[in-house]
């Protein structure tokens, strides 16, 4: 197990200077860890076997697999219900007419790694552009006054360049803080594109496939038609077409058994539930964001939290003469600076500002 997802490791780095929140962490490190790890599992034939078995009279083994593999295969839907065994050989395996019963084709399972791989490299992305962005300002910024253990001349010869940096650039730094809620809104974006993009990708049974799967174990077991059969049927059949002996063309109905499915049908429900999950979190971070940016009782609030140890006027006197790029770094550094040095260097900075007019 270690093997296949020994890969992921280096996406559990702890990184030394917080440069963005948790909710963004959730995007660019859990649900990239998470695809990620799906994308290898569903390729390792150490715990699946091969992704398909496929039998017919007269084709050998080997060729109907790849021809199935290559092809697709299909169930019929109107034969999903029933007693296995008895009215069907397994949900949507059962004698068709062609033009009469419906017929769903199933493309998606060669996709499905690859799939997996690209939404992850989509949700690493606005992370990416941060990161490019950011140019490692609040790790120059910070000058290691993250470490409690510091000596005072090295400690106050660093508070004095913070103040003076903060000084010299009041309300300049508005678009730095600009371009970090940009990544913000494109991960909802992101989320909410990939849910309508994973609907499209199996056919439009995505949007409601986890709704389904609760409302199915919920039934009465004679009433149930399982909506993972549906959508990942692990047993489907397969049409091959070859010359005869006297060249007409045969027609050769063939079983095939999708083991890959037994994992595809448990990770769609898991991703149902956790994109869901992130895309409301990423949701009411907007609002949050949005009342940080019009709200400047707010920002008090919220640095007031930050520097619970600095005098309150003091605080009151920062956010009244920064802007919302001014307070946005100061917030970032409280997010890795020592709280008593961040209360020290809260206490210096209001002094500085409130003897200098504003810009």
């Amino acid at each position: 197990m270690f093997d296949v997802f020994g890969s992921v490791k280096g996406l559990l780095k702890i990184d030394s200077v917080c440069i963005d929140n948790n909710i963004f962490r959730l995007h660019y490190k859990a649900t990239v860890i998470i695809l990620v790890a799906f994308s290898l599992l569903v390729t390792s034939r150490q715990y699946i076997g091969d992704p398909i078995d496929c039998i017919v009279d007269d084709v050998p083994l080997a060729i109907m697999d790849t021809y199935c593999w290559i092809y697709s295969t299909f169930t019929i839907p109107n034969r999903l219900g029933g007693r296995i065994g008895k009215d069907v050989v397994q949900p949507g395996v059962a004698s068709h007419v062609d033009g009469e019963d419906e017929v769903k084709y199933h493309k998606y399972y060669q996709w499905v790694c690859f799939v997996l791989f690209f939404q992850a490299m989509f949700f690493y992305l606005p992370r990416y552009m941060w990161k490019t962005w950011e140019g490692g300002r609040i790790k120059m910024l910070v000058l290691d006054l993250n470490c409690p253990i510091i000596s005072e001349e090295c400690k106050t010869d660093r508070k004095k360049l913070l103040i003076d940096y903060f000084a010299s650039n009041l309300h300049t730094q508005n678009f730095y803080a600009i371009r970090f809620f940009l990544c913000e809104f494109l991960n909802f974006v992101n989320v909410i594109a990939q849910i309508f993009f994973m609907d499209y990708f199996l056919e439009g049974e995505f949007s409601t496939y986890g709704s389904d799967v609760l409302r199915f174990t919920e039934m009465e077991p004679e009433e149930r038609e399982d909506p993972m059969a549906r959508v990942f049927p692990k047993v489907t059949k397969c049409t091959f077409h070859k010359y005869g002996p006297s060249g007409s063309i045969q027609k050769l109905d063939g079983l095939c058994v999708l083991p890959l499915n037994i994992v595809n049908e448990k990770i769609y429900v898991f991703l149902w539930f956790w994109f869901l999950f992130v895309a409301v979190l990423s949701g009411l971070n907007l609002v949050y964001r949005t009342a940080v940016v019009v709200m400047p009782k707010f920002r008090l609030l919220l640095l007031r939290a930050r520097s619970r140890l600095a005098p309150q006027d003091e605080v009151e006197t920062i956010t009244k003469k920064c802007q919302i790029g001014d307070w946005f770094v100061l917030y970032q550094l409280g997010k890795n600076i020592d709280p008593l040095i961040f209360k020290e260097l809260v206490s210096d900075l209001a002094k500085r500002l409130d003897g200098k007019q504003s810009v």
